[in-house]
Formats: structure tokens, C-alpha cells, sequence
């Protein structure tokens, strides 16, 4: 038994130009669309992550109430739900899984959303990270019919620092003897643990460190014990293929990438009409707030309000705290009664 649906895509072209025969979009809904089919919100999953670690920012008494709104989730290409490196079958298996940019995925998400409910206009498009990448790829490619936006830690596109840092976290589990290439028999484990230690250095600030919020809000027992069991616990759940199919889509995020907009990002950001909360996280060391402040000063209905928050990244996901939660809810509510 499964607890999210399947859109069958057909034959699709990515940007790329490989062609997957029978590509899947795995999603969730949450809540019933309204005889006007006005009351749609799309929520894209972050980086790993899928439709059910979304459900945190849903609920009775939130502002994403599905009592209220119809909720879609779609899981992002790579994550082992929709179409991945892990389920697709050859040629176009395991490493040999073509790169996938946000843009296939939300053009593939606008063919869900038109296709299968006949939406023609969003209330909110929302998300975190990643999610929120796609976010600003949903309100550039489609500004006619995205109404709002509320990106929480994420970019337009991913910044030469942060393309760095994910060139770090690839390197060790790439060189991993187990990894083959993409082509393993067993989990390269030692690549995923080292990828893991990297990538934990980076998601919480110094702050957060600094003050043993670790351990003294989380509940962790030591450092330690907070880099094995929350990061390399987290990363040895996932496939390698699928990691680093992200990773790529990651770092190769830009709205301004495609036929539309020629690289004019500027003329991108000034596409969004939507009007948008755009929400990084003070500390954040992905995504800083200068790089949100830049996109609002180019975006003609845009508020920056930051997160102000020691949790770095987290402070706009899943691992939030309930202070940086409630704040985050207030701005779903916000926009939405815009």
C-alpha cells in the first residue's frame, strides 16, 4: 500500500534531450477542490525529501488547512517516488539516469495540475529549499496563473557559492570504490556517511552550534551523536543515484534557463507578478538573505521578511523550531488573505 498516487506522464523530453518513455509524477492531495477549482495550492517537495515530510506546515487550524484549500504535493523528479534514478528501468537506470532540471519539473507539474484537475489559476504556490527553488520556477514560467507565492529558504537559482558546496558534498561519495560508477551492487555506505558529515557542517548555523541547541533542543547526547544519528542516519535512507541526481538538479537551478528567458534572469524575476513573502533564513548558509534580497528588489510584488532565527537552513523546514514554525504559519495566513 501506498499513501500518494501516480500521474503517468507518457513519453517526455527533458531540457536535457533524453527522452524517458513512461515517466511518473508521484503526489499527494490533501483536502477537496471546489466546484470553482480556485481554491489550489501546490506545495514541491525539498531536496530528499517527499510528499510526507511536506506535512509538517499542513493541518486543521494552519494556514495550508485542508479543510479550507485542495493541497497538491508533488515529489520531485529523483526522490525515488516520481521518476528516478532507483525505478527507472534501462537504459535509463541508476547512473545513467539523464539530468533533470527544475524546469521539466514544474513544466511536468503545471501538465498534473492542468491535466488531471483542470486548474487554471493557483491560490499559493509554497515551499522550502529545493521546494522553494521551485517556487520561483512555477511563478516565472506560469506568472498568469500563480496568484501567490511564499518561498521559505531557497533561491531563482543557485548561487556560484552554493554550486561549491555541492561540488564538496558529491566528491566523497563519488569516490567511494563501492559506488562503480553509479553502478553498485550494495549502498556505497562509507560515501554516504562521508557525504552526510559534509553536508552537516552547513545545514544549522554556528549559532545553532555555538549555543548546544543540538543537544539541548533537539535532545541530542553529543555532537557526535547529533552528526551520526540526524545526518548520517538521514543520508543512509536515501539511494546514492537518487542523491546525486538532485544534487544536479540543485545546482543547475536558474528560472531564467529556458526558452522563455534566454538567461535573462532579471527580466525572469521581473516576470513575477504574484505576490510573494519571500522568506529566507538569517542564518541560513545555503541561501543568504542577500541573495532573497536581491531577487524582491527585482520582483515588482515582493516582501523580504526573514526568518530570524539561529537554526541556519532548517529554520524554514522540517526541523523548525515551534517559534520559526508559528512565524512561517502567520505568513501562510498573511498571503493568503491578500
Amino acid at each position: 500500500m501506498t499513501d500518494f498516487e501516480t500521474f503517468n506522464l507518457g513519453r517526455v523530453t527533458l531540457q536535457s534531450g533524453a527522452t524517458l518513455p513512461d515517466m511518473q509524477l508521484g503526489y499527494k492531495t490533501y483536502g477537496r477542490l471546489n466546484a470553482a477549482r480556485d481554491n489550489a495550492i501546490v506545495y514541491p517537495t525539498f531536496y530528499s525529501g517527499t510528499h510526507a515530510e511536506n506535512e509538517w506546515l499542513i493541518g486543521e487550524h494552519m494556514g495550508l488547512d485542508p479543510k479550507e484549500y485542495f493541497i497538491i504535493v508533488p515529489n520531485m523528479f529523483g526522490n525515488g517516488v516520481s521518476s528516478s534514478p532507483s525505478n527507472n528501468p534501462p537504459p535509463y537506470d541508476r547512473g545513467r539516469f539523464p539530468h533533470v532540471t527544475l524546469y521539466d519539473n514544474v513544466a511536468m507539474q503545471h501538465r498534473l495540475v492542468t491535466g488531471k484537475f483542470g486548474i487554471e489559476s493557483l491560490r499559493l504556490v509554497v515551499g522550502w529549499s529545493m521546494g522553494a527553488m521551485q517556487v520561483y520556477h512555477w511563478a516565472a514560467m506560469y506568472p498568469d496563473m500563480v496568484q501567490r507565492i511564499l518561498p521559505l529558504c531557497g533561491s531563482a537559482r543557485c548561487s556560484r557559492h552554493n554550486f561549491v558546496f555541492i561540488e564538496g558534498l558529491k566528491a566523497p561519495l563519488m569516490l567511494d570504490p563501492e559506488f562503480k560508477n553509479g553502478f553498485y551492487d550494495a549502498p556505497p555506505t562509507r560515501g554516504m556517511r562521508a557525504a552526510a558529515r559534509v553536508f552537516a557542517g552547513w545545514g544549522f548555523s554556528q549559532a545553532f552550534l555555538r549555543h548546544r541547541l543540538d543537544i539541548e533542543a533537539m535532545g541530542y547526547g553529543s555532537l557526535e551523536d547529533f552528526i551520526t544519528h540526524f545526518w548520517e542516519g538521514d543520508f543512509l535512507k536515501k539511494d546514492a543515484n537518487n542523491i546525486l541526481s538532485m544534487m544536479w538538479s540543485w545546482q543547475n537551478a536558474d528560472i531564467s534557463a529556458n526558452p522563455r528567458y534566454m538567461g535573462d534572469f532579471d527580466r525572469a524575476l521581473g516576470s513575477i507578478t504574484a505576490k510573494a513573502i519571500v522568506m529566507p533564513g538569517r542564518t541560513d548558509l545555503y541561501f543568504p538573505p542577500e541573495d532573497s534580497a536581491y531577487e524582491v528588489s527585482k520582483m515588482p510584488n515582493a516582501e523580504l521578511r526573514p526568518i530570524e532565527s539561529v537554526w541556519g537552513h532548517f529554520a524554514g523546514g522540517p526541523a523548525a523550531n515551534a517559534t520559526d514554525v508559528k512565524f512561517i504559519d502567520q505568513a501562510v495566513r498573511e498571503i493568503l488573505a491578500m
